[in-house]
């Protein structure tokens, strides 16, 4: 093996400073430096002379070249950022070597050409991992038939269909799709035209103890003149009534408007402990699906079980805007005249272009970790709505969880195109239902059902070839000066960038359609590529097709490991793996060791022959299973005991940042939320109490745990006890007969009709009609503040907002978490 050896090397990481040696192989960069033992402490028999730190090229995410002469006597330095916020700066005193370096890692990393020239393709594993093979661990038919689905079992309801044995039925589904027992296929081939790129609703998961079932599909072709489609109407009413018909244990149970009888429930469900248990938010957004349905039989007067309240459900994760965005290209979301059968709920959660500038925005607030140990940039981190994003995609999952785990319904679940969004409601709402997908096993077992199998774009979001763009060599004026925090990292043009994606939020008329063509972005294009920094390749050549396009990567994948950390932070005794499991994970997403993530479909790994070229990275965890256990797990199941129950939920406000994912202490990090959080909690007591408020920590200027590092802090603003009165992803509920949104019941009692509009969001002619009525309705919402330009009701002298202190913003953080987002609607007025 080649490698290129760059001498007199200083590494800057964590603001300590390591002289070494630089080695550059074809794979990795190593920095290999002496190890050095801290005073005072003893020598070690067997010690290693020296330590190395691996870098992998597919990793890098960002590279900042400054060049300085060498006879002026100052160092040049190569910045790099990477996917695993890792932050390290080499600085070498000749600028040749220095520059020589900088192109050896950039021709490793953005020229390659071809993913085949990964490193995944030469790896050759090390003994402990040759006994495994990941490959072959997910068996589709092993893993239904788990399920309870099975040729050979009671049917329930469905049946395995070989329609898209060869993949040419829709390329991005998997082979293996379960459908209605009593849908044909030919049924099923008149419905896939009327489904984005034909993935059509089939199931993913089906509650063992209640028969009832999570589906998931893209969005239909609804377009202005609203479309329908009578087999796709049959394919999803078959879904919603495929249960099994069960006695309910003694109860009386609502019947649905579909086919079936509600399914049977366990004893545990149906206790009245788990429904004083929800929470405000959760009772809200329960209170919004249920809507007019009763509570008791109109026949016998008798109550009706909770969770015998069958309330069949099409989630829809885009924001309501979004959606008829799309049905203006031709797409949509449902029309609720034709689903009666069933309601459908608007989740807020935003596209890939607004979560991609999220996480920017954090890794602006934390980009000096690798000069300094200043804390991260508070400002910025509560400004990027990352938190916001996650606790709003664990608020959708849990309502899912909840439809079908406590009230015993059928679920739906789509977005654009049904890979994204839609993958991560599926597995976290599936995480929260079932113990099994809880343990390494069946963890892994779900990336590869919910993700892998159902072809989210690993590819296009995650970039492994990299991209010229992402490497940067600093103007001549820059050179010799030293870098200091908070100085641009060569990403200054993102700010132009972002600004420019505000203004083509909506109907980018000259967006390419090839550029498009694997977005989930509804319909909204981030700014284009500066053609002077992309070589494009040959058309319709393998290099185009794996080309990276900056805008198609997105955190998607990220943020489901992240939802899962808040669930493991929240439960540590619910899971077998530890957090380190999920650290590693997001690394080997990006390094390109292992062939798991390197294609966008079962189809494309089929066709590039990933089991016989690559390894799975599911190789590398089982050799070392060990590693990654959590000690804390606890593997009994007992819905009467508190704690051990089989439906698991998530605190909403308690989501905290990942602190050991972006190399950061929980002080750095959540001490704000933390003091934010008491803050809101004695408050609270205060309004409903009157009991007197004590002080709070606020006052100080800096924390007591910082050594005095952290930011200084201006005492609270004095401000009246209040609580935002609703916290919810879900902005909309809406069925054949209304359209429903979540209204201020405390401040509006009157005047409920106002907080209604007509039937369905689809229907022809409806667009303009329901965009007035949304601007209208949305505006003076709390949870909807700022759509369209509007304010809140709660509005302050116009100086307060700039005297608030870090406790309230990180109050006002706590608030916003589960709030539906302001950007999207606000482009558009």
């Amino acid at each position: 093996m080649h490698i290129k050896k760059i001498p007199d090397v200083d590494a800057i990481r964590g603001g300590e400073k390591h002289s070494g040696e630089l080695h550059l192989t074809e794979h990795h960069i190593i920095f290999v430096f002496p190890n050095i033992l801290p005073d005072g402490v003893p020598p070690q028999p067997n010690a290693p002379k020296t330590r190395e730190v691996y870098i992998a090229y597919p990793i890098i995410a960002n590279c900042i070249f400054r060049p300085c002469p060498s006879i002026s006597g100052r160092p040049s330095f190569i910045r790099l950022r990477c996917r695993d916020f890792m932050f390290i700066n080499f600085s070498c005193a000749d600028e040749t070597h220095a520059r020589e370096a900088f192109e050896y890692i950039r021709n490793r990393t953005c020229r390659l050409g071809t993913i085949e020239k990964l490193y995944a393709f030469s790896y050759q594993p090390l003994k402990l991992e040759k006994p495994f093979d990941g490959w072959h661990l997910y068996d589709p038919r092993a893993e239904f038939r788990r399920q309870g689905i099975s040729t050979k079992s009671v049917d329930r309801g469905w049946r395995i269909s070989s329609i898209n044995k060869d993949y040419t039925f829709s390329p991005t589904y998997p082979g293996v799709l379960v459908v209605p027992s009593r849908i044909s296929d030919n049924v099923i081939k008149y419905a896939a035209s009327y489904r984005s790129r034909q993935r059509i609703p089939v199931l993913t998961y089906l509650h063992s103890l209640n028969n009832c079932s999570i589906t998931r599909s893209s969005q239909p072709m609804v377009g202005f003149r609203g479309n329908r489609s009578i087999q796709d109407e049959k394919l999803v009413s078959a879904c919603f009534s495929a249960s099994a018909t069960v006695e309910f244990n003694g109860v009386d149970s609502a019947v649905s408007e579909t086919a079936e009888p509600s399914p049977a429930s366990s004893q545990a469900d149906l206790q009245d402990d788990n429904l004083d248990a929800e929470s405000d938010t959760e009772r809200l957004e329960d209170e919004l699906i249920a809507g007019g349905d009763t509570n008791y039989d109109s026949k016998t007067g008798k109550r009706l079980v909770y969770g015998a309240q069958q309330s069949n459900l099409i989630v829809d994760a885009r924001p309501t805007i979004n959606a008829v965005v799309m049905q203006a290209m031709g797409k949509g979301s449902e029309n609720m005249e034709y689903y009666k059968f069933a309601k459908k709920a608007y989740l807020n959660i935003e596209n890939i272009h607004v979560m991609r500038e999220s996480l920017n925005t954090v890794i602006e607030a934390i980009k000096d970790g690798d000069i300094s140990r200043l804390p991260p940039n508070r400002e910025l981190l509560i400004k990027s709505g990352w938190l916001k994003h996650i606790t709003g995609i664990l608020d959708g999952s849990a309502l899912i969880a909840r439809q079908v785990g406590i009230r015993h319904s059928h679920v739906l679940i789509h977005c654009s195109d049904g890979w994204d969004r839609t993958s991560q409601l599926s597995a976290l709402s599936q995480l929260m239902l079932d113990p099994y997908y809880r343990t390494i096993e069946g963890f892994i077992i779900l990336i590869e059902k919910d993700w892998l199998s159902f072809g989210h774009m690993f590819q296009q979001r995650s970039g492994p070839l990299n991209h010229e763009k992402w490497f940067v060599v600093e103007r001549d004026s820059m050179a010799g000066s030293a870098i200091q925090p908070g100085e641009s990292d060569g990403r200054a043009g993102e700010a132009f960038e972002n600004a420019l994606a505000s203004a083509k939020r909506f109907f980018n008329k000259n967006r390419s359609n090839d550029g498009n063509a694997e977005s989930d972005g509804d319909g909204v294009n981030s700014p284009p590529d500066d053609p002077s920094q992309v070589k494009k390749p040959a058309p319709g050549s393998p290099e185009a097709n794996e080309a990276t396009r900056p805008n198609e990567i997105s955190p998607v994948f990220h943020q489901f490991l992240d939802a899962t950390y808040q669930l493991l932070r929240q439960n540590p005794n619910r899971f077998e793996f530890n957090e380190r499991f999920l650290r590693r994970l997001l690394y080997h997403l990006h390094a390109g060791q292992y062939g798991t993530f390197l294609w966008n479909s079962e189809k494309a790994r089929q066709d590039a022959r990933a089991t016989e070229r690559t390894k799975s990275v599911w190789d590398y965890f089982l050799s070392r299973k060990a590693e990654f256990i959590n000690r804390d797990y606890d593997a009994t199941i007992d819905d009467r005991q508190s704690g051990r129950e089989r439906l698991l939920l998530p605190k909403l406000n308690e989501v905290r940042w990942w602190y050991q994912l972006f190399g950061r202490t929980d002080v750095e990090m959540n001490e704000y939320l933390d003091i934010a959080a008491a803050r809101v909690e004695s408050i609270g007591g205060y309004a409903m109490g009157g009991v007197p408020m004590p002080s709070m920590p606020g006052n100080f200027t800096t924390s007591p745990n910082s050594g005095g590092n952290r930011s200084p802090r201006p005492p609270a603003s004095p401000q009246p006890p209040s609580l935002p009165l609703s916290k919810s992803v879900l902005t909309g509920v809406e069925s054949a007969h209304e359209a429903l949104t979540p209204d201020q019941r405390t401040t509006v009692p009157n005047n409920p009709a106002s907080l209604k509009h007509s039937a369905s969001a689809d229907t022809p002619g409806a667009f303009a009609t329901n965009l007035a009525r949304l601007r209208d309705g949305v505006t003076g919402l709390d949870i909807g503040r700022g759509l369209f330009g509007g304010t809140s009701n709660a509005s302050s002298g116009s100086g307060s907002a700039s005297k608030d202190s870090a406790e309230r913003k990180g109050e006002q953080e706590l608030a916003d978490m589960s709030t539906s987002s302001e950007k999207g609607s606000m482009e558009m007025s």
